[in-house]
């Protein structure tokens, strides 16, 4: 499922009939040959925006989430390395943003600093970087005092020589893990967010939006609400699976 959705967000201008804020019709048209999930609102062709939002919501949660991998690596891999104060500075630091719950964090930074799409990447990837530090540095505190560690110290090798080429290759397949899990929690995080309307805004399409955009169909007995919150299950869903079965493959490289 994830393959397919990335396939659709690659092709997204291709294989969408219309437009992503195009008005194509009335509001809250039917099912029908011209419209396949019928209209919103205002009259745009759901299953336009369906396509088009796969690329803006995947597309958004992958660079939040290779994003906040950098940040959260970086800091996790030099407490690890240093160690001494700036592992307790940083730590500390980690410590009172993870005390914070998420939600009420980003919603907060939002408010605050606005929901552009810029925005919302850096408070999101801000706030998850703290799992990658967390993670990192506890997996690289181990690897750091091994004897091989030890010698590239004593050649006179640099930090980023030690943390990059003698620590990162050692820890590779657990972080690797941890990418994939975060980016389902990322794209969920997002697509929650897009639903309280702080996320991804109009006229871009996103899966969350939209299914706050069509919810008063359920009062009617349409389907169409389900159809976006299905597509954000199955891509997690289909996320996870894939990370469980890759990380075993490379661990018996």
């Amino acid at each position: 499922m994830f393959c397919v959705a990335i396939a659709v967000a690659a092709l997204a201008p291709f294989l969408a009939p219309h437009g992503e804020a195009a008005i194509v019709g009335g509001a809250f048209e039917p099912w029908s040959g011209n419209h396949w999930l019928g209209t919103d609102a205002l009259g745009r062709d759901i299953a336009s925006r369906m396509i088009h939002g796969a690329r803006t919501t995947i597309g958004i949660a992958a660079a939040t989430t290779f994003l906040s991998a950098l940040i959260g690596c970086t800091t996790g891999l030099l407490a690890a390395t240093v160690g001494r104060l700036l592992d307790q500075v940083l730590s500390r630091i980690v410590d009172v943003l993870i005390s914070v719950p998420q939600l009420i964090f980003a919603l907060l930074a939002l408010t605050i600093f606005g929901t552009s799409t810029l925005t919302l990447i850096g408070v999101t990837a801000a706030l998850d970087s703290t799992r990658f530090f967390r993670f990192v540095r506890s997996a690289a505190v181990g690897v750091a005092v091994l004897d091989y560690v030890e010698a590239a110290r004593l050649r006179g090798e640099r930090l980023a020589w030690i943390m990059g080429r003698e620590i990162l290759p050692n820890i590779a397949v657990p972080v690797a893990a941890e990418f994939g899990s975060r980016f389902g929690f990322v794209f969920l995080f997002i697509a929650s967010l897009s639903f309280l309307g702080l996320g991804i805004q109009p006229p871009l399409a996103d899966w969350g939006s939209m299914v706050r955009e069509t919810s008063g169909l359920l009062a009617f007995g349409e389907i169409t609400p389900v159809i976006p919150a299905l597509a954000i299950a199955l891509v997690s869903v289909s996320v996870a699976a894939m990370v469980d079965w890759l990380v075993p493959q490379g661990s018996d490289r």
